[in-house]
């Protein structure tokens, strides 16, 4: 199993957690921008990472190789068990990268685009707002850690970089990114550029 991974690539990031989490040996192929077009472009017709290859498999899109990892390494599981749970999981999921992550890869793209400041104050109240939820609850779908909370990492990792800074209120939310911070997985997933951010 190998995953093309950006060196500081949101979406790659995600999924190296979603690796370590399942303690699956993988190789992990790291490209730079200059490189990407030149490698992928036998394997992914967007030339993009991440892109995971497993035996003749070959797989691109975030949400499509983490559930992909979750079905083919069953443990631990990162997905809920029931069909009700999983599709909330897969909603949320869907909300994530609607709501939060294609506006920020866009500005982590071009910091200095017109709607920056607007990008980052969705981002900010949204992460306000949703500050409470952890004052019930450990995790985003609950108490346990999910496929859910490997998406919002690298995000929150990335908050300094995005110039958004959360107010004393968003103290449970901060408290939640420690906890993800502090996982082994999410240790090791971390690239040199990336540990740089903070």
């Amino acid at each position: 199993m190998a995953l093309y991974s950006g060196y500081n690539c949101l979406c790659s990031h995600a999924c190296r957690i979603v690796l370590l989490e399942k303690e699956v040996e993988c190789q992990v192929i790291y490209l730079d921008e200059g490189s990407m077009l030149e490698e992928l472009a036998e394997l992914n017709p967007y030339h993009e990472t991440p892109t995971l290859i497993d035996r003749d498999l070959v797989l691109y899109g975030t949400q499509i190789i983490n559930e992909y990892l979750d079905e083919r390494l069953p443990h631990p599981p990162l997905m809920p068990v029931d069909p009700v749970n999983r599709g909330r999981a897969r909603l949320m999921i869907l909300r994530l990268e609607r709501e939060w992550i294609s506006p920020v890869l866009s500005l982590l793209a071009d910091p200095k685009r017109k709607d920056a400041a607007e990008v980052r104050g969705n981002l900010r109240d949204g992460l306000i707002a949703m500050s409470s939820l952890f004052t019930q609850q450990a995790y985003m779908m609950g108490d346990e850690y999910s496929l859910v909370d490997c998406y919002v990492a690298p995000l929150l990792w990335r908050l300094p970089v995005l110039e958004v800074t959360l107010p004393k209120q968003a103290k449970p939310l901060l408290e939640y990114a420690d906890r993800l911070f502090e996982r082994p997985a999410f240790s090791r997933s971390l690239t040199e550029q990336e540990r740089e951010l903070r």
